[in-house]
C-alpha cells in the first residue's frame, strides 16, 4: 500500500480532479447558460458580440435561424451569426456595475 502512495498515480489523479472542478465544470456551466441565452432571444434585447460591439436584436428570429438581424446604430442593421453572441442582455437588465481599483 506504501509503495501505491508513494508513486506519482495518485497525485495525478487529485490534479486531474482539481484540475475537473475548478476549470472543466465551470467553464461548461457557463458554456450551458450562454447555449440557453442565445436560443432564448427576443426582439429588443441587447447582444454584445464577440467582437465587442454592442446591439439590439432588430428583428424577432426563429430558433432555427442561424443569423440574427442586430442594430448596432440608429439605422444600421446588420446580419451576424448566433454563434457570435457572447452575451445576451433582457430589454430592462440593468447594466452591471464594475468597481473602480
Amino acid at each position: 500500500m506504501q509503495e501505491f502512495l508513494a508513486s506519482p498515480f495518485p497525485m495525478l489523479i487529485a490534479v486531474a480532479a482539481i484540475f475537473y472542478f475548478l476549470v472543466w465544470r465551470p467553464q461548461a456551466q457557463q458554456q450551458k447558460k450562454l447555449r440557453a441565452a442565445v436560443e432564448g432571444i427576443r426582439r429588443g434585447d441587447t447582444v454584445v458580440l464577440n467582437s465587442g460591439i454592442v446591439g439590439k436584436i432588430a428583428k424577432a428570429p426563429a430558433k432555427e435561424d442561424t443569423e440574427l438581424s442586430v442594430e448596432i446604430a440608429e439605422g444600421v442593421t446588420v446580419k451576424v451569426l448566433r454563434a457570435a453572441v457572447g452575451e445576451v442582455r433582457a430589454k430592462n437588465q440593468p447594466v452591471e456595475a464594475k468597481a473602480d481599483k
